[in-house]
């Protein structure tokens, strides 16, 4: 199994892998892009940018640790004063790997590995926008738009100009009691007003005149006849 083996062998010994990692790293930061074959340009790209990563630290351990893999002190100095400014900002990512093709001979895949030179930009965060009320004047627009798309479709005999004829007649009744400008509070004063009246209407005890009261009063005389007949 090849649980945490990392790395590539490359086909050749470990003291040839290293020292030849080592030379294409100084050249690397040296011109700033090498051309190499796919998988050496992947291990030179690790190697680069943990070299890079220590020079942003910029202490004398750093400096160190850079130099037991750098042997050249101009490219070190390049390094800690030149690349580590430049990827001040950067959090990572600092190379690039280009597929350039096959070589002409072994067909072997080439890939061209350089520094990224464009600046690292933050990405705005999106804010969901609040709805806004549209202008009287967009609304207009809106319906002046609907009506012409009516219109061709009436030529078209897609729409009936009965039901569109109603939808319009609605249509301004509410634009002219919106016109009108007519207050909901004072509607909802008035409604009040009628229902306090009605219930007013409904506790006063009604008046009963007088013919209603002889009229009640007959057929109870006649029931108390009656009665009295049957005792004798």
């Amino acid at each position: 199994m090849r649980h945490k083996r990392l790395g590539r062998k490359l086909g050749v010994t470990t003291k040839h892998r290293r020292s030849m990692l080592r030379n294409m790293v100084t050249d690397f930061l040296r011109h700033e892009k090498i051309k190499t074959t796919d998988t050496r340009a992947k291990e030179l790209r690790r190697l680069s940018e943990k070299m890079i990563t220590l020079a942003k630290e910029g202490s004398l351990h750093s400096r160190r640790k850079a130099a037991e893999i750098i042997r050249d002190k101009t490219v070190l100095k390049k390094l800690f004063e030149e690349i580590a400014q430049k990827f001040k900002d950067r959090p990572g990512g600092y190379t690039r790997v280009i597929k350039l093709g096959y070589r002409r001979g072994d067909n072997a895949p080439i890939s061209l590995i350089e520094l990224v030179a464009e600046e690292l930009k933050p990405k705005a965060k999106k804010r969901a926008k609040k709805k806004e009320d549209k202008p009287k004047a967009e609304r207009t627009k809106v319906v002046a738009t609907k009506s012409r798309k009516k219109e061709a479709a009436e030529d078209l005999g897609l729409i009936d100009k009965e039901k569109e004829s109603e939808s319009q007649i609605k249509r301004s009744d509410v634009e002219a009691t919106v016109d009108t400008g007519e207050d909901l509070n004072n509607v909802k004063t008035q409604a009040k007003e009628l229902g306090e009246s009605v219930k007013a209407d409904a506790s006063q005890p009604k008046e009963v005149s007088e013919t209603e009261m002889k009229t009640s009063e007959e057929p109870m005389a006649e029931a108390s006849t009656e009665e009295e007949k049957k005792s004798e």
